[in-house]
């Protein structure tokens, strides 16, 4: 898979993150501190990542903040991503099977090494949904996207 990764500090797990995805055999984009040619900004790195998986460009993204939620923020206000700040593999699970997350956003600060390892190999394992429930709220969330969503839908 094409995984486009951003942050905006140059941490080691930052560094980690890239060196453990083309591990796993994925091709890497990077964009922020990542790149020395890049924006650093959270918001627009996060964002830039995020454009990859909208356009296609990339498959999925990992954005990067301190906390994780200026990404996961950013990263969320392009149409098409569905962006999820996880904590921990429970967290990431859920996220790619019941909201077919496409944008995992993660914490610089509370991000370790091993919890890092666990959380990937959660993201890359989970398969979404294809319950009709799940389907319906993913397809909802689309509507939200292009602007014709309503409660109650």
């Amino acid at each position: 898979m094409k995984i486009s990764v951003s942050s905006d500090m140059d941490e080691p797990v930052a560094r980690l993150l890239v060196e453990e995805v083309r591990r796993r055999g994925h091709q890497v984009r990077v964009y922020g501190v990542l790149d020395p040619e890049a924006d650093p900004r959270w918001a627009v790195c996060s964002e830039a990542a995020a454009r990859d998986v909208a356009t296609g460009a990339a498959d999925q993204a990992v954005v990067c903040c301190w906390t994780g939620t200026g990404a996961s923020i950013a990263a969320n206000k392009v149409p098409g991503v569905r962006a999820a700040l996880c904590a921990d593999a429970y967290t990431a699970d859920g996220a790619r099977r019941w909201n077919d997350a496409n944008v995992l956003a993660l914490s610089l600060r509370l991000t370790s090494q091993p919890v890092l390892k666990e959380i990937l190999d959660a993201w890359f394992a989970a398969v979404p949904s294809q319950d009709a429930e799940d389907l319906g709220n993913v397809a909802h969330v689309g509507r939200l996207d292009a602007g014709r969503g309503t409660v109650g839908e």
